[in-house]
């Protein structure tokens, strides 16, 4: 596969003209200030009295017309009504403009051809400006004019203007780049909205005991677990090991439940009669708008909830239903003061525990610019034409921005401004790029998917406070054939601190809520409830109107991230290797000092360490002192972008085409029987690489452990016999001299030394380890 260029992939800093050029240094000062303005022409359409009928009752079924040169946009119609209101407005770009006259026509809806009742015309010259925090313009009334410019029946109320995005119409508003866009629903699928997360809470479900259950083969000892069900959530007890009517669990059971808290918790004690038969011995339906809500790690009171079960019982020719009734004892509760994970816990926007009494004040404002891409890949064939309608998604916090979507454009403009608090320097805001698939109103099929175009991660740790940047970010996207670079998307963010002193504070708390630390959740744990706060997020947010999609909810929060691929554990060993490689040069560097390649470098080094032991007093603040040093050198080359994906750190370039291909595969996997197998033999041969690594560490491990353990009674002799000659040379030899010594032993001249390996290292090789016991 051949690599693309890697240039094409960098960060690049641009210079728009931002907020209409209103800048004070670094920082900007007008509204709408991290964008390009850009003019719209407005046209608000209100409403039209004394329209002439049609017929001889006098109805008429009026809609109005907004055209402009090429663009022509329509309000919807009435039927059978001469004193309609509309109030919709409409937006035209005047970077677009085609004409120097609008034209407002009022028509009359007929199956065969719409008749025309009167028009306004507008010269744009004379048209006012508006700009907020201007009050709205008044709109006038406007006597209908025909064709020839007589004035005929009926009048229209309108408001023209010029104006920016900043104005409170422009969300709301149809524009000119929509006019393919047929339908309510395709219009509603267009618009910028914000959306929020709903409200997520842990449920934790403590089962403690029951009693009086009642089984119906009274011959066996039965074989009792809980089973509940939230939702779609369903976990179940172990089997109570008293196999008696009254058995005990005292077993946690947790659940992710979302506000407002629209399903029940369910709970059924069964009998396992047989390995695939369960019988429910009771069960019980539990409103959770009615649970306790703790905040901290003290205990809740428990309860008796009952148990109920129906059986019909014949008599004769009669049913008779009878209902048992038995008990369960139990702790339930909300737990407010965890953060429910529902992003990939390297990339939380958000960090607060769930209850609001827990959280701390914010500590500044996150704005973000979305300006514009370019270069954008065809993501669709429409009229035999490629063609991208793109629209972006930013998620920071419980709060979900969407732009507008801008039709049939591989550079799109959307110079829109949004705003968030930040409660933690140490998060991350996600921008994702898609391509909006349902421009004609929701697909009833649900076949149709938004196309991911890529996606953009900021971390505000490493952004300076109150400072601008605009940047232009390679949009990447992984496919079976290797990345690919989408296009670019510029955007424009500034993360402005309210209190310094607060926010260095931040860092010496704990990253999490208390309660993940007083009692923490296992990995396994965390793993489910993460699975299922994000199913419940993408549903929730897939029900508002427009619908964020699932596909869109599920790659901004990383569903799949913790699949199997082999590119991205090659890119975590190498990360690895790189940490480390710090440590690796210290320990080449000290080997050319020990092995006198720079006989200066290494003069110095004797009399450094003469100084250090004979006055050990002035270690720490040696150390401490090199630090700081290289801290302040570093400072010239500290970054000044903000970080990016970077595919030679993700080994994404280089990685085979069969690796990018069983990333993609489906979970189980979609490939014939020979590629799986082909795979299968490369992991165990992979695997078996990391088994024999992992092998050598714990033979390491145990060598150290037998030096006293007698396993090798010779052995364990020498190292006791060694220590206690040891400790009585130390006692009486001055711990300077001791230093000196070994220091200087260390750093001997190579005609000093043997090639062949030192006693303790050999003695330290011939110690027994456990992997005589292996099978």
């Amino acid at each position: 596969m051949q690599r693309p260029p890697q240039e094409d992939f960098q960060l690049k800093e641009t210079k728009p003209h931002l907020g209409g050029g209103k800048v004070t240094g670094d920082k900007l000062t007008s509204t709408y200030d991290l964008v390009e303005q850009m003019q719209y022409l407005y046209v608000r359409v209100v409403k039209a009295k004394d329209l002439p009928g049609k017929d001889v009752t006098g109805s008429c079924d009026p809609y109005v017309e907004v055209r402009l040169g090429n663009y022509k946009g329509t309000t919807r119609h009435f039927e059978k009504k001469s004193n309609p209101e509309w109030n919709q407005v409409f937006a035209f770009s005047k970077d677009r403009l085609q004409a120097s006259v609008l034209e407002v026509t009022v028509k009359d809806k007929d199956f065969v051809k719409d008749d025309f009742m009167g028009r306004v015309l507008f010269d744009l010259s004379e048209v006012p400006k508006r700009v907020p925090p201007d009050s709205p313009l008044a709109p006038q009334w406007y006597r209908l004019e025909d064709r020839k410019g007589d004035k005929v029946k009926g009048e229209l109320m309108l408001a023209v203007w010029m104006g920016t995005q900043a104005d409170e119409a422009f969300p709301e508003a149809w524009h000119s780049d929509a006019a393919a866009v047929s339908g309510a629903d395709g219009l509603a699928n267009i618009r910028s909205k914000v959306y929020l997360s709903p409200k997520l809470w842990y449920l934790r479900v403590n089962v403690i005991e029951a009693q009086d259950l009642i089984p119906s083969d009274k011959g066996r000892f039965p074989e009792v677990f809980v089973k509940a069900s939230l939702g779609n959530q369903a976990l179940r007890t172990r089997v109570s090991m008293s196999k008696t009517i009254n058995p005990m669990w005292n077993e946690d059971l947790m659940f992710v439940a979302a506000e407002p808290f629209e399903e029940p918790l369910i709970l059924s004690a069964e009998d396992r009669v047989a390995p695939n038969k369960d019988e429910v011995l009771g069960r019980c339906t539990i409103p959770l708008i009615y649970m306790d809500r703790r905040l901290d790690h003290k205990p809740i009171n428990s309860k008796w909830y009952n148990l109920e079960k129906h059986v019909t019982v014949v008599e004769g020719e009669k049913k008779k239903e009878i209902r048992f009734a038995s008990r369960i004892h139990m702790r339930i509760c909300l737990e407010g003061g965890y953060h429910v994970l529902d992003e990939s816990t390297h990339y939380s926007s958000d960090l607060r525990p769930t209850a609001k009494q827990l959280w701390k004040s914010n500590i500044g404002v996150l704005e973000l610019g979305i300006l514009n891409a370019h270069g954008l890949s065809p993501m669709k064939t429409k009229n035999e034409r490629a063609t991208t309608d793109a629209y972006c998604v930013a998620k920071y916090g419980q709060k979900w921005v969407r732009t507008r979507t801008i039709i049939d454009s591989f550079a799109p403009k959307w110079n829109e401004q949004y705003t968030w608090e930040v409660f933690d320097p140490c998060t991350v805001i996600t921008i994702g790029v898609f391509d909006n698939c349902h421009l004609q109103g929701g697909d009833k099929s649900g076949g149709a998917r938004d196309s991911r175009i890529g996606k953009v991660r900021i971390r505000l740790s490493t952004l300076e406070t109150d400072r601008v940047y605009t940047h232009s970010y390679p949009l990447l996207v992984l496919h079976p054939s290797g990345v690919k670079k989408m296009g670019e998307i510029h955007l424009a963010v500034r993360f402005t601190c309210s209190s310094l002193l607060n926010m260095m504070h931040l860092y010496s708390q704990p990253l999490l809520p208390k309660m993940h630390y007083i009692h923490p959740l296992t990995v396994s744990q965390l793993d489910s409830l993460r699975h299922q706060a994000t199913q419940i997020v993408s549903m929730r947010l897939s029900r508002a109107e427009p619908p964020l999609r699932k596909e869109v909810v599920e790659y901004m929060l990383d569903v799949g991230s913790h699949m199997w691929s082999m590119r991205r554990s090659k890119a975590n060993f190498f990360r690895i290797m790189g940490v480390l490689s710090g440590i690796i040069a210290v320990g080449k560097w000290l080997d050319q000092i020990c092995n006198w390649k720079n006989p200066i470098t290494t003069v110095l080094i004797h009399i450094l360490f003469l100084i250090l032991v004979l006055y050990p007093e002035l270690i720490l603040p040696t150390v401490f002192l090199y630090l700081f040093l290289i801290g302040v050198w570093y400072y010239r080359w500290r970054p000044r972008n903000p970080p990016h994906m970077d595919t030679r750190l993700s080994y994404a370039d280089t990685a085979h085409p069969d690796e990018m291909d069983e990333e993609f595969d489906t979970f189980p996997t979609s490939r014939p029987a020979d590629i799986v197998r082909m795979r299968y033999d490369r992991l165990r041969s992979i695997a078996g690489r990391i088994q024999t690594v992992v092998g050598d560490l714990a033979t390491q491990g145990e060598r150290l452990q037998s030096l006293l353990s007698w396993r090798d009674p010779r052995a364990t002799a020498l190292f006791v016999i060694f220590c206690l000659v040891a400790a009585i040379v130390l006692y009486v030899t001055p711990f300077q001299v001791v230093a000196l010594l070994t220091g200087f032993y260390v750093l001997r001249h190579p005609r000093f030394r043997h090639k062949l390996p030192s006693v303790p290292l050999n003695f330290f090789r011939r110690l027994p380890a456990r992997t005589d016991c292996m099978l």
